[in-house]
This record gives C-alpha cells, sequence and structure tokens, in this order.
C-alpha cells in the first residue's frame, strides 16, 4: 500500500481495552505493515489490526473510536489532539475501500483478509517470534551498520577509540586468534570486554595496559565470542529494546536511536558473569590459547574460576605465540598516542 510510507514513522497514545467490559487502559499505537500496532507502556505488543478490517464510531465526547470489523467490544478511543494519527487512520482505510474488489470476488477477499491475518498473528503476535523473524531477515552489511552505530554512542562515553598505526599488526592478531571479526580498544566506558552487532569486540584498555602477556586480552575477546554464540549481540539488542525496535527494524531497516542509547547504557554499566568451564575450555583448546591468564585476571584468588586453571586445555602444551614481542608492546601503548 503506497499510502503507508507516509505513515510509517507515526505514533500516538490512546485508551484500548480487549473486551467490551475489560477496563480501558492506556496504550502506544503505530502504523505498522498494513496493520495497526498496539502496545502497552512497557512496549509489549497487545495487538495487531488488519488496516483493511478496522471500522470507526463516534462517541458522545467527540473521540475518534475505533474497532476491528465484526467485534465491537475491542476498541481504541483516540483523542482529537492526535488529530495526525486519526487522519492517516482515515486515510488507509479509505485507500484500502477504493482498492476493494467488485462485489462478486468480495467473498474471495475477505478470506484472503482473514487467512492473512490469521498469519500476521501467527508471526508477530509474541515479541520472541519478531525479534526471530528481525534475526533472520536483517542481513550482515546491517548489523555491522548497527554495530558501528552503537560504537559510536559508546565512545561518548569512553572516549574516542584507541589508534595507533604501530599497534594495528596486535589488533589484527588478537582477532585472528580468537576469531573476532575486528578488535578496537577504548578508553573506558566498558568495563571488560563487549562484542557489538557484526563481530566487533571492545576491550577496555585495561585488558592490554596492565598484563604482561596477550593471553588476558585473547582470553577476554574469546569468551566474548562465545557469548555472541549463545545470545548474539543484536538479539540482545532487540530484546532489550522491546518489540517496537523490531518492528521499527523491519519497516524502516534501521533501530531507533532511543534504543541504541538505552541499550548502551544498560551495557556500560555491567559485569559480565563468568560463563562455566564447559562452555569456554573446548574453545580456549580450539584456539591454543591458555585460560589460566584470563582466569587469573577474573579473579586473582582463582577460586570463582578454579576449572579454568586445573582444566586449562595448553598445560603441558607449548602453543604458538598470538603475537610477537614487538606487537604486543605497540600494542599496550595503543592509547598513549
Amino acid at each position: 500500500m503506497t499510502a503507508l510510507s507516509k505513515y510509517d514513522r507515526l505514533e500516538a497514545t490512546g485508551l484500548w481495552r480487549a473486551t467490551g467490559d475489560a477496563q480501558r487502559r492506556e496504550v502506544f499505537v503505530a502504523i505498522g505493515d498494513a496493520t495497526l500496532v498496539i502496545s502497552d507502556m512497557s512496549d509489549r505488543a497487545l495487538a495487531h489490526w488488519s488496516i483493511a478490517a478496522v471500522e470507526r464510531a463516534e462517541d458522545a465526547e467527540g473521540r475518534a473510536v475505533f474497532h476491528p470489523d465484526g467485534d465491537p467490544g475491542e476498541t481504541l478511543e483516540l483523542n482529537p489532539d492526535e488529530a495526525e494519527m486519526i487522519e492517516a487512520i482515515d486515510t488507509l482505510r479509505q485507500a484500502v475501500a477504493r482498492a476493494r474488489p467488485r462485489p462478486g470476488r468480495l467473498r474471495w477477499f475477505g478470506a484472503v483478509v482473514s487467512v492473512s491475518a490469521v498469519a500476521a498473528v501467527a508471526v508477530f503476535w509474541l515479541p520472541g517470534a519478531l525479534v526471530d523473524h528481525a534475526l533472520r531477515v536483517v542481513p550482515p552489511v546491517k548489523e555491522v551498520e548497527i554495530g558501528a552505530a552503537l560504537l559510536s554512542r559508546i565512545e561518548r562515553v569512553s572516549g574516542p577509540r584507541c589508534r595507533s598505526n604501530e599497534a594495528r599488526a596486535g589488533l589484527d592478531a588478537l582477532a585472528e586468534r580468537t576469531g573476532a571479526t575486528r578488535i578496537v580498544v577504548v578508553p573506558g566506558g566498558v568495563r571488560e570486554a563487549l562484542a557489538l552487532p557484526g563481530g566487533t569486540v571492545l576491550l577496555n584498555r585495561g585488558l592490554v595496559e596492565d598484563h604482561e602477556s596477550p593471553d588476558v586480552a585473547a582470553g577476554y575477546a574469546l569468551v566474548e565470542q562465545v557469548r555472541s554464540t549463545s545470545l548474539p549481540p543484536l538479539r540482545a539488542l532487540l530484546e532489550h529494546a522491546g518489540p517496537r525496535a523490531s518492528a521499527t527494524l523491519l519497516t524502516t531497516g534501521a533501530v531507533p536511536a532511543w534504543a541504541l542509547d538505552d541499550f548502551t547504557e544498560a551495557q556500560l554499566s555491567r559485569f559480565a558473569p563468568v560463563l562455566p568451564a564447559h562452555m569456554v575450555l573446548p574453545v580456549f583448546e580450539e584456539a591454543a590459547l591458555r585460560s589460566t591468564p584470563y582466569a587469573r585476571a577474573r579473579d586473582i584468588s582463582g577460586e570463582e574460576t578454579l576449572a579454568l586453571i586445573e582444566a586449562d586445555p595448553m598445560v603441558g602444551r607449548d602453543p604458538a605465540p598470538i603475537m610477537p614481542d614487538r606487537d604486543w608492546l605497540r600494542l599496550q601503548a595503543i592509547c598513549e598516542n
């Protein structure tokens, strides 16, 4: 429907009730893909109405009252000050009415609308299903763009990322050994390490400056890769932001700025929990990395990370160095420039 593009960012507040005897509640209303998306104040989807099946009535107080065709008990009330949303709904309803088929095909059209409505509810009703759909259709290049947008917001708190031509070889060596697309060192903000959509892993400068070998930084980056496997960063972002952000991503191709800001704030305030040893030890072995330096950095006493120390897969072995000493020394000085 070409008329949708004019209203794809339009939102309003209103009063909704599910049945005739239910209590009215305040909700957000947004124009979706040929639907009205009704969400509660916590951004949880409550209903999706097909615009093709929306009817309008006026109440005694002059408010616009909408309801699904054939179900006047479920209503959405909009005050006159939401004139732009009311106009948008009426415009789209009229566009649908003009496009209706001849009477001889009306039954077929109603069947298609019904099937489409049922299919839409089945796919998009639950927030989890909405996130799953977004993850299936968002291309890798878009994930990289979202990761870059998050990094830009993190830099507002941490300061600009640390850069040095001399340290590039060390960063590349860390990324290659841990399976990250890119390693970025930030001067603050991120408490330890953080994986972003698109494969970038952020490391706090202390992980390279405060340790004698690159094993600690590599360990943190590697463990972030394990976390990314069990909970992809884009999924974490969309689940944190709620279904409205997923719907916006699907309809506009971008995550809302408020969702990026909220997620950034939440991530910068957290210490990531220690993952179980059985999840990370096989990955350390595959990467030919010692787990003991990482374990000691997480807990200098070794009590919390004892399993990673006792079952270090590189005990008695001589793994290849992550990088030459000169590259490590240059990497340790990356934030001094």
